[in-house]
C-alpha cells in the first residue's frame, strides 16, 4: 500500500508552490520563459535535423 495519501502529496506540492511565489521577481520570471522557449526550440530544431539525416543516410 501506498504510505502517501493524495492529499498529502498535494499539500506538499501547494505548500512548496506557495512559498516559492512570493520570491519570484519578473525579471527571473521572464528570463525563465525565454530560456525554456529557446530550449524548446533547439531542442525540435535538432530532432529535425537528426531525423532528416537519418533519412538521407539510409537511402
Amino acid at each position: 500500500m501506498n504510505s502517501h495519501s493524495n492529499s498529502t502529496l498535494v499539500g506538499t506540492a501547494g505548500g512548496t508552490f506557495l512559498s516559492i511565489v512570493p520570491n519570484l521577481n519578473s525579471e527571473d520570471l521572464i528570463k525563465t520563459v525565454i530560456l525554456a522557449t529557446v530550449g524548446a526550440v533547439v531542442s525540435f530544431s535538432i530532432s529535425v535535423l537528426l531525423k532528416y539525416l537519418c533519412k538521407k543516410h539510409k537511402k
